[in-house]
């Protein structure tokens, strides 16, 4: 036993001096401090380079040193997942290197931190639409980019998302019976996101919504309320004549020219004249 400590100290020495030549120094040049940060990055100690890159960005200001280390900053903060981070340093290189050859690369990486902070669906979803906001900026900025229709699909991805979040905060004024309210979100998701997976289920609960709505109103206004969901039918069937819905869809339009017969109107809203 007494012999094996001095080799596991020596040991525990050897590691050490390894580790703090690894380091950055006062006294270190600008190239010296790169490079032990760069090969912090090399062998994916994120949190280290991160802070290296991070003193090198300070000391290097103005620098083709300091630009590089700026990369490799919000670089490091990417591959740690700390995407808040990683999207501002993104975002500071994009503002101060303009015309670098990295600035397609990083105005995608902006895009791509924001969508990894999105949420999910029942959450705030401010990341989600500033993830948006950034890739139609990408797009925008790069059209000859390979990555426009990439960040498409992302952008069609997070639209859908929240066009769920709409649909589920319409399904909350169903349940709660403020039928009105839920028709009125249900119009939102056709008029906000049509090309989203909710907007065809969206167009078939607002029929439904509407002649709930009628179903409990007044019997005076009964008659225009159930009127509103075969708007709603028309609407459907010029936009979704396949749907998936389609067969409920029919039950409501049965359902609802059910309704106004009984009441004594017709669907273009004249009275039916009773013969004997």
């Amino acid at each position: 036993m007494m012999r094996t400590l001095p080799l596991l100290t020596i040991m525990l020495l050897v590691l050490s001096s390894c580790s703090n030549q690894e380091l950055i120094r006062p006294g270190d040049s600008l190239e010296e401090a790169f490079e032990k940060a760069y090969t912090q990055f090399e062998n994916e100690r994120w949190v280290q380079a991160a802070d290296a890159f991070s003193t090198v960005v300070e000391s290097g200001r103005g620098t083709a040193i300091g630009q590089e280390a700026q990369y490799y900053l919000a670089e490091s903060y990417f591959r740690y997942e700390r995407y808040l981070s990683a999207a501002a340093e993104f975002e500071r290189y994009s503002s101060l290197y303009i015309d670098s050859p990295r600035r397609e690369e990083v105005d995608f990486k902006i895009a791509l931190s924001y969508y990894h902070l999105s949420p999910r669906y029942r959450l705030d979803q401010a990341f989600t639409r500033r993830a948006i906001e950034y890739f139609r900026l990408f797009n925008s900025r790069h059209q000859n980019s390979e990555r426009v229709n990439e960040a498409g699909e992302y952008i069609d991805e997070l639209r859908n998302k929240l066009a769920r979040k709409q649909f589920n905060a319409a399904e909350f004024y169903m349940r709660t019976n403020r039928f009105s309210a839920a028709a009125i979100y249900f119009a939102r998701i056709l008029d906000q996101y049509p090309e989203s997976d909710w907007a065809e289920p969206a167009l078939m609960k607002q029929m439904e919504a509407y002649i709930l709505y009628a179903d409990n109103s007044v019997e005076q206004r009964k008659a225009e309320r159930y009127r509103l969901a075969l708007e709603s039918y028309d609407r459907y069937l010029q936009l979704f004549p396949s749907g998936n819905n389609r067969e409920e869809v029919e039950r409501l339009y049965s359902r609802t020219l059910d309704e106004l017969d009984s009441l004594g109107e017709s669907a273009d809203g004249t009275e039916i004249t009773q013969t004997d």
